[in-house]
Protein backbone atom coordinates (compact mmCIF):
# COMPACT_ATOMS: atom_id res chain seq x y z
CA UNK A 1 0.00 0.00 0.00
CA UNK A 2 3.06 2.47 0.78
CA UNK A 3 4.44 2.01 -2.78
CA UNK A 4 1.67 3.76 -4.52
CA UNK A 5 1.49 6.80 -2.52
CA UNK A 6 5.32 7.24 -2.26
CA UNK A 7 4.78 6.86 -6.20
CA UNK A 8 2.42 9.32 -6.49
CA UNK A 9 4.24 11.75 -4.15
CA UNK A 10 7.76 11.19 -6.23
CA UNK A 11 5.70 11.59 -9.91
CA UNK A 12 3.43 14.95 -8.10
CA UNK A 13 7.65 15.76 -7.12
CA UNK A 14 9.10 15.44 -10.59
CA UNK A 15 6.54 16.85 -12.27
CA UNK A 16 7.11 20.35 -10.46
CA UNK A 17 10.46 20.36 -10.94
CA UNK A 18 10.19 19.12 -14.84
CA UNK A 19 8.07 22.43 -15.36
CA UNK A 20 9.01 25.32 -12.08
CA UNK A 21 7.38 28.21 -13.99
CA UNK A 22 4.55 26.60 -14.93
CA UNK A 23 4.17 25.04 -11.64
CA UNK A 24 4.80 28.79 -10.78
CA UNK A 25 2.47 30.20 -13.19
CA UNK A 26 -0.47 28.15 -13.30
CA UNK A 27 -1.60 26.08 -10.20
CA UNK A 28 -4.56 23.54 -9.90
CA UNK A 29 -6.70 26.25 -8.89
CA UNK A 30 -6.07 28.84 -11.82
CA UNK A 31 -6.10 25.61 -14.16
CA UNK A 32 -9.67 24.69 -12.74
CA UNK A 33 -10.74 28.48 -13.26
CA UNK A 34 -9.55 28.73 -16.82
CA UNK A 35 -11.67 25.57 -17.20
CA UNK A 36 -14.64 26.99 -16.02
CA UNK A 37 -14.20 29.64 -18.19
CA UNK A 38 -14.56 27.70 -21.41
CA UNK A 39 -18.03 28.26 -22.78
CA UNK A 40 -19.36 27.89 -26.48
CA UNK A 41 -16.62 26.92 -29.16
CA UNK A 42 -13.63 27.25 -26.21
CA UNK A 43 -14.85 24.46 -24.67
CA UNK A 44 -13.12 22.55 -27.24
CA UNK A 45 -10.06 24.00 -25.81
CA UNK A 46 -7.59 21.20 -23.86
CA UNK A 47 -5.58 23.30 -21.22
CA UNK A 48 -2.91 20.57 -19.97
CA UNK A 49 -2.13 20.10 -16.12
CA UNK A 50 1.06 20.53 -17.19
CA UNK A 51 3.12 22.22 -19.54
CA UNK A 52 5.04 20.37 -22.58
CA UNK A 53 8.56 21.37 -23.42
CA UNK A 54 9.30 24.07 -25.68
CA UNK A 55 9.24 23.29 -29.34
CA UNK A 56 12.53 25.01 -31.19
CA UNK A 57 11.89 24.13 -34.92
CA UNK A 58 11.71 27.16 -36.78
CA UNK A 59 9.76 29.16 -38.98
CA UNK A 60 10.19 31.24 -41.62
CA UNK A 61 8.98 35.17 -43.00
CA UNK A 62 8.31 35.87 -46.74
CA UNK A 63 11.12 37.52 -47.21
CA UNK A 64 13.00 33.66 -46.05
CA UNK A 65 14.46 35.08 -42.70
CA UNK A 66 14.68 32.45 -40.04
CA UNK A 67 12.46 32.80 -36.90
CA UNK A 68 11.76 30.74 -33.87
CA UNK A 69 9.02 30.64 -31.02
CA UNK A 70 12.24 31.42 -28.64
CA UNK A 71 12.40 35.01 -30.49
CA UNK A 72 8.79 36.52 -28.73
CA UNK A 73 9.53 34.25 -25.36
CA UNK A 74 8.00 36.59 -22.59
CA UNK A 75 4.95 36.87 -23.86
CA UNK A 76 1.73 34.60 -23.74
CA UNK A 77 1.31 33.03 -27.40
CA UNK A 78 -1.40 31.65 -29.38
CA UNK A 79 0.05 29.89 -32.48
CA UNK A 80 -1.79 28.93 -35.04
CA UNK A 81 -1.59 26.20 -37.93
CA UNK A 82 -3.23 27.30 -40.71
CA UNK A 83 -3.56 26.27 -44.80
CA UNK A 84 -5.15 28.68 -47.92
CA UNK A 85 -7.13 25.50 -48.76
CA UNK A 86 -8.59 25.39 -45.33
CA UNK A 87 -12.20 26.19 -44.95
CA UNK A 88 -12.50 26.43 -41.32
CA UNK A 89 -9.20 28.62 -41.14
CA UNK A 90 -10.79 30.97 -43.18
CA UNK A 91 -13.54 31.39 -40.90
CA UNK A 92 -11.63 31.33 -37.81
CA UNK A 93 -8.83 33.57 -39.08
CA UNK A 94 -10.83 37.00 -38.85
CA UNK A 95 -11.24 36.05 -34.95
CA UNK A 96 -7.43 35.52 -34.54
CA UNK A 97 -7.07 39.14 -36.26
CA UNK A 98 -9.53 40.91 -33.92
CA UNK A 99 -7.75 38.67 -30.89
CA UNK A 100 -4.16 40.63 -31.94
CA UNK A 101 -5.40 43.80 -32.75
CA UNK A 102 -7.03 43.51 -29.30
CA UNK A 103 -4.80 41.89 -26.63
CA UNK A 104 -1.39 41.43 -29.01
CA UNK A 105 1.54 43.81 -27.44
CA UNK A 106 4.13 44.03 -25.13
CA UNK A 107 3.35 40.58 -23.47
CA UNK A 108 0.33 38.81 -25.91
CA UNK A 109 1.47 37.86 -29.43
CA UNK A 110 -1.15 35.72 -32.23
CA UNK A 111 1.50 34.14 -34.33
CA UNK A 112 -0.55 32.25 -37.53
CA UNK A 113 2.03 30.26 -39.76
CA UNK A 114 1.30 29.12 -43.13
CA UNK A 115 1.90 25.36 -42.88
CA UNK A 116 2.81 23.35 -45.86
CA UNK A 117 2.25 24.20 -49.47
CA UNK A 118 1.21 27.43 -49.23
CA UNK A 119 1.59 30.00 -52.54
CA UNK A 120 2.79 33.45 -51.18
CA UNK A 121 0.33 34.79 -53.71
CA UNK A 122 -2.55 32.77 -52.26
CA UNK A 123 -2.05 33.18 -48.80
CA UNK A 124 -1.81 37.27 -49.27
CA UNK A 125 -5.07 37.00 -51.40
CA UNK A 126 -6.61 34.60 -48.63
CA UNK A 127 -5.62 36.79 -45.83
CA UNK A 128 -6.80 40.19 -48.14
CA UNK A 129 -10.39 38.23 -48.28
CA UNK A 130 -10.48 37.71 -44.69
CA UNK A 131 -9.72 41.32 -44.06
CA UNK A 132 -6.81 40.40 -41.66
CA UNK A 133 -4.48 43.04 -40.81
CA UNK A 134 -2.83 42.60 -37.91
CA UNK A 135 -1.45 39.10 -38.41
CA UNK A 136 1.94 38.65 -39.95
CA UNK A 137 2.67 36.43 -43.03
CA UNK A 138 4.71 33.35 -41.54
CA UNK A 139 5.89 30.34 -43.07
CA UNK A 140 6.38 26.66 -42.55
CA UNK A 141 6.48 25.30 -46.06
CA UNK A 142 7.87 21.94 -45.66
CA UNK A 143 5.85 21.54 -42.27
CA UNK A 144 8.61 20.68 -39.45
CA UNK A 145 7.27 23.25 -36.86
CA UNK A 146 3.14 21.69 -37.68
CA UNK A 147 5.20 18.35 -37.68
CA UNK A 148 6.85 19.12 -34.36
CA UNK A 149 3.21 20.54 -32.88
CA UNK A 150 1.97 17.36 -34.27
CA UNK A 151 -0.66 19.20 -36.70
CA UNK A 152 -2.31 16.37 -37.98
CA UNK A 153 -5.58 18.29 -38.89
CA UNK A 154 -5.54 21.93 -39.51
CA UNK A 155 -6.45 24.66 -37.91
CA UNK A 156 -4.55 23.37 -34.57
CA UNK A 157 -4.13 26.00 -32.57
CA UNK A 158 -1.69 25.87 -29.22
CA UNK A 159 -1.40 28.39 -26.73
CA UNK A 160 2.33 28.85 -25.82
CA UNK A 161 3.37 30.37 -21.87
CA UNK A 162 6.09 33.38 -21.51
CA UNK A 163 8.30 30.35 -21.53
CA UNK A 164 7.42 28.82 -24.61
CA UNK A 165 5.88 25.62 -23.49
CA UNK A 166 2.90 24.47 -24.68
CA UNK A 167 -0.21 25.47 -22.11
CA UNK A 168 -3.15 24.48 -24.17
CA UNK A 169 -4.16 23.39 -27.70
CA UNK A 170 -7.75 23.63 -29.75
CA UNK A 171 -7.98 21.11 -33.21
CA UNK A 172 -10.46 22.22 -35.43
CA UNK A 173 -11.81 26.05 -36.23
CA UNK A 174 -13.13 28.67 -33.20
CA UNK A 175 -13.71 31.77 -32.38
CA UNK A 176 -10.75 33.27 -31.19
CA UNK A 177 -12.36 36.58 -30.01
CA UNK A 178 -15.64 35.63 -28.01
CA UNK A 179 -16.07 36.96 -24.45
CA UNK A 180 -14.74 33.12 -23.09
CA UNK A 181 -11.63 33.84 -24.99
CA UNK A 182 -10.83 36.72 -24.15
CA UNK A 183 -11.56 35.56 -20.11
CA UNK A 184 -8.75 32.95 -20.79
CA UNK A 185 -6.22 35.38 -22.27
CA UNK A 186 -6.64 37.76 -19.91
CA UNK A 187 -6.18 35.34 -16.96
CA UNK A 188 -3.44 34.26 -18.42
CA UNK A 189 -2.11 37.98 -18.62
CA UNK A 190 -2.73 38.69 -14.96
CA UNK A 191 -0.71 35.46 -14.33
CA UNK A 192 3.21 36.82 -13.07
Amino acid sequence: MKTPLITALLYAAFALGANPAYAQEIGAETRTSLMEMRTGEMRKLKIHSAAEAAVLATFTDPEGAIHSLADSNGKIRVLNFWATWCFPCREEMPTLDALQKGLGGEHFEVLTVATGFNQLAGIERFLDQAEVTALPILLDPDSSLGNAFGAIGLPLTVVLNRDGQEIARLTGGADWHDQSAQNIFNALLSLE
